[in-house]
């Protein structure tokens, strides 16, 4: 086989695919997210240094959140500690140790955030 056809992708043919097209998320394979108030989620707060070469990231498990929601979230508590961050996974990563803060924030935002880890 010639090496230009395997880069051109003309044998990347798909012989059965299940709902519809794989690229396009589709509504049968998609969760329903139902977004509890924040009095109600358990909020945990750790630091981490795990997979990051060294580098310190402040990890903020346990919401039950829209995409939406929580980005927004996410949005304002970067700006609140002066650092970058980023959502994956209803998981909220900001840069440094910020612990203190973003629990002193959650909290009064009106979410039970604990400390979580030493």
């Amino acid at each position: 086989m010639d090496a230009s056809k395997k880069k051109s992708g003309r044998d990347n043919r798909i012989a059965y695919q299940e709902f519809g097209t794989g690229s396009q998320p589709n509504a049968a394979t998609e969760r329903p997210v139902t977004e509890l108030p924040p009095s109600q989620q358990k909020i945990r707060v750790q630091a981490s240094r795990k997979g990051r070469k060294g580098k310190t990231v402040t990890e903020i498990t346990g919401f039950q959140l829209k995409p939406e929601t929580l980005s927004d979230l996410a949005k304002q508590l970067k700006s609140q500690c002066g650092t970058g961050g980023t959502v994956k996974e209803n998981t909220i990563e900001m840069q440094g140790d910020c612990k203190q803060k973003v629990v002193e924030i959650l909290t009064g935002l009106g979410y039970p955030a604990k400390i979580s880890g030493g």
